[in-house]
C-alpha cells in the first residue's frame, strides 16, 4: 500500500541548502584565515571545553526533544543539521561584527566554541516548533535567530559594556521566548482528535532522559566556558550544586504533585536542568555553596510548578518555557540582585543606576527575542515553505525513508 503522506520539500531543500553552503565556502575562502600562532597549552585547554559544549549541543539538546516516538528521527537529525548551519553562520557573523578590522576573520578554536554556544540558542528554540515545521523552515529560522542573537550580544557589549559571559547567559531567556514567539505565529486550531493524539502519543522518555544526562554532566563547563581562570572554579562548583539541588527538588515536587505520588518523567528530564540554567549568569559571583543551592531549589520549584500550572501549549512548547524560560528569568533576577548587593557592599553611589541598567539590558534582550521571533514566525507562515499540514504534525514519515510501509509506521 502506498504512503498517505504527500511529497516533502524535495525540490526546495537541496537547492537552498547547497546554495547556502556554497556561499559559506566562498566567504570562508576569501575572508577567513587560521591563527597559526596559538599557544599549544591554551589550545589543549580550550579543546576539552569545546568538545564538552559540542556534546551538549549535538547529543544533549538533540535527544532532549526526542520524546515523541513518531518524531524522534527528525528531533535528533534536524538538530544536527541546524547546529552545523548555525555554527558556520555564527563564526562569520562574529567575525564580521567584531573581528574584521584587518580585512580578514582570524579563526581560533575559541571562535568555533563561541559560535557553537550561539547556535545552541536555535537548538533550544526549535524545541517549541519541531514536528510542525520542515527542515527548510528550520534552516531559515536558524539563520535569523543566530543573526538576532549575535546582534544582541554585540549591542550588549558595545552599548551596555556587558562581558561575554553575561551576554551569553542571556541565551536561555532569548532562545525560549524566541521559540515561543515563533510557535505562537505558527499555531493554528487543530482538530480535537489530533490534539488528543499529540498529547497522548508520548512513548517512554528514555532518549529524552539520555539528552538530559548529557546536559547535566557537561553544564558546569558551559557556564564556565567564557570566564577567566580565577572565576572558573567557583562557576563549576556553584553550577554543580545548583544542578544537584534542582534534581532532588524536581523529583520530590513531581511526586508530591501527583495524586498517587508518582513521578513524571516529563518533569525530571526538564526540571533537573533548571538549576544550571538559573545559576548561569551569577555562577562566578557566588562565593559560598548555599546561595547556589537556594537558586537550584527555587529553579526546581518554578520549573515543575510551571509545568503543572502554565498550560502554554503542547509538551514541547511547555518544555522550552519551563526548562529554559522561567529558570532563565530567575537567573537574570538573581544576577541583578547580586550585582546590587555587591555594589552596596562596596559603597558605590551608582547602586540604583546599576540595578536599572541591568533591568534595561534584560528588557532589551526580551524585546529583541520577541520581536525577532514574531518576525521569523510571520515569515515561516508563508506558503512558499510548504510546511506540513496539521494532520501530519509530529510524523517522521514526511521526511525520512523507512524500510517498511507507511501504514505500518
Amino acid at each position: 500500500m502506498g504512503s498517505e503522506f504527500s511529497p516533502s520539500v524535495r525540490a526546495c531543500l537541496p537547492l537552498c541548502a547547497l546554495v547556502l553552503e556554497t556561499a559559506f565556502v566562498l566567504i570562508f575562502c576569501f575572508f577567513t584565515s587560521y591563527n597559526d600562532s596559538a599557544n599549544n597549552q591554551t589550545l589543549m585547554e580550550n579543546s576539552q571545553v569545546f568538545q564538552d559544549i559540542t556534546i551538549m549541543a549535538a547529543l544533549g539538546l538533540g535527544f532532549l526533544t526526542s520524546s515523541f516516538p513518531k518524531n524522534s528521527w527528525s528531533s535528533v537529525a534536524f538538530n544536527l543539521f541546524i547546529l552545523a548551519v548555525g555554527v558556520q553562520w555564527a563564526v562569520l557573523l562574529d567575525g564580521f561584527l567584531n573581528k574584521f578590522s584587518s580585512g580578514k576573520i582570524v579563526i581560533e578554536l575559541s571562535s568555533i566554541q563561541l559560535a557553537t554556544m550561539s547556535a545552541m540558542s536555535v537548538l533550544i528554540s526549535v524545541g517549541a516548533v519541531l514536528g510542525k515545521t520542515n527542515l527548510l523552515q528550520l534552516m531559515m529560522m536558524a539563520l535569523v535567530e543566530v543573526t538576532a542573537f549575535s546582534v544582541t550580544m554585540m549591542v550588549s557589549d558595545r552599548v551596555f559594556n556587558v562581558d561575554n559571559h553575561t551576554s551569553m547567559m542571556h541565551i536561555h531567556v532569548f532562545a525560549a521566548y524566541f521559540g515561543l514567539a515563533v510557535a505562537w505565529c505558527l499555531s493554528s486550531s487543530q482538530p480535537k482528535e489530533k490534539q488528543r493524539e499529540v498529547k497522548t502519543a508520548k512513548g517512554p522518555d528514555l532518549f529524552a532522559m539520555l539528552g538530559t544526562l548529557f546536559l547535566w554532566i557537561f553544564w558546569p563547563n558551559f557556564n564556565s566556558a567564557l570566564l577567566s581562570i580565577d572565576n572558573k572554579r567557583k562557576a563549576v562548583f556553584n553550577t554543580y550544586y545548583a544542578l544537584a539541588v534542582s534534581s532532588v527538588t524536581a523529583t520530590s515536587v513531581s511526586a508530591a504533585a501527583h495524586p498517587e505520588g508518582k513521578i513524571s518523567m516529563t518533569h525530571i528530564h526538564s526540571a533537573v536542568l533548571a538549576g544550571g540554567v538559573a545559576v548561569g549568569a551569577s555562577c562566578h559571583l557566588i562565593s559560598s555553596p548555599w546561595p547556589a543551592m537556594l537558586v537550584g531549589l527555587l529553579a526546581g520549584l518554578i520549573s515543575v510548578g510551571g509545568a503543572k500550572c502554565l498550560p502554554v501549549g503542547f509538551h514541547r512548547m511547555l518544555m522550552v518555557h519551563y526548562a529554559f524560560g522561567l529558570p532563565g528569568l530567575l537567573g537574570e533576577i538573581t544576577y541583578i540582585m547580586l550585582m546590587a548587593l555587591q555594589a552596596s557592599q562596596n559603597q558605590h553611589t551608582t547602586n540604583c543606576y546599576q540595578i536599572f541598567l541591568n533591568m534595561g539590558i534584560l528588557s532589551f534582550v526580551m524585546i529583541m527575542s520577541l520581536a525577532s521571533g514574531f518576525l521569523t514566525g510571520s515569515i515561516l507562515r508563508l506558503q512558499i515553505w510548504k510546511a506540513p499540514g496539521m494532520n501530519k504534525y509530529y510524523y517522521d514519515q514526511d521526511f525520512w525513508k523507512f524500510p517498511h510501509l507507511a501504514d505500518e509506521f
